[in-house]
């Protein structure tokens, strides 16, 4: 893992007078899970945004599989996925005439049914989104993202407001994403999700990185400075109980 498929040097974005990213550097490898973590306001959805070439950048230099931001943004466009936090999709179609219609924005030749086994949707393949429970619909969101056979993904929070079976098969959904070699960067809030996913994470806080390594070596050099927990770590948490009896079988609610 030690090709570098995105590089970000000295990235700076203005509105005005403040400063929402302030001259950040990283680079995220080839294969890998890479988190981008922090508190609302920190900046990381604008960095994303801009290496999406969704947002104009200040200054900086980006360059994502070779392409150079500034002078190829429509390259960088076609080998990249994108799942925002809202997705927009037409009401009035089912799962398979949404991907179709995917594809041809795409201008990919698409096979719905297949795509749906990635993401086990097969069985909801006649249904529209408003007809998904949540975690169905996350699914769904990460399979248009795979439409354009991506080589990078980008997931802004995916597993927000499901419940305990559904994050968890939505991080065996990542996991094989990546397995099947599509690097993968993560927004979220749940630092279990980071900590179980990420090969790497980014921590940043009022635009700036503060912290950059494996979520190992991260909690291992806190607890070299002489961290302690109030209490003893059982071997367990809530939501492994949660789990356990319950099951972690898909469910269509």
């Amino acid at each position: 893992m030690s090709n570098v498929v995105i590089s970000v040097k000295d990235l700076v974005k203005n509105y005005g007078a403040f400063e929402a990213v302030k001259s950040i550097s990283f680079d995220v490898y080839e294969g890998e899970i890479f988190g981008l973590l922090g508190p609302n306001g920190a900046g990381k959805s604008t960095t994303l945004e801009i290496i999406e070439t969704l947002r104009a950048k200040t200054s900086g230099k980006i360059i994502v599989n070779n392409f150079d931001i500034d002078k190829e943004a429509a390259s960088i466009k076609k080998i990249i996925g994108v799942q925002l936090q809202t997705s927009g999709f037409y009401p009035g179609l089912n799962l398979v005439e949404l991907i179709k219609l995917f594809g041809g924005l795409y201008n990919q030749s698409v096979d719905p049914i297949e795509l749906l086994k990635k993401v086990n949707l097969v069985d909801k393949a006649k249904s529209k989104v408003k007809e998904l429970s949540g975690g169905q619909k996350q699914r769904f969101s990460i399979a248009t993202t795979l439409i354009n056979h991506p080589k990078i993904i980008f997931l802004d929070e995916p597993t927000t407001g499901l419940d305990p079976q559904a994050r968890r098969n939505l991080w065996d959904l990542i996991k094989e994403i990546r397995n099947n070699g599509t690097t993968v960067i993560i927004t979220t809030h749940y630092m279990d999700e980071a900590e179980q996913l990420c090969d790497r994470i980014a921590i940043m806080d009022e635009g700036k990185i503060i912290q950059l390594d494996s979520p190992e070596k991260m909690i291992d050099d806190l607890v070299a400075n002489g961290f302690e927990r109030p209490k003893q770590v059982k071997a367990a948490n809530l939501e492994d109980v949660f789990i356990q009896l319950t099951g972690r079988m898909m469910r269509d609610e």
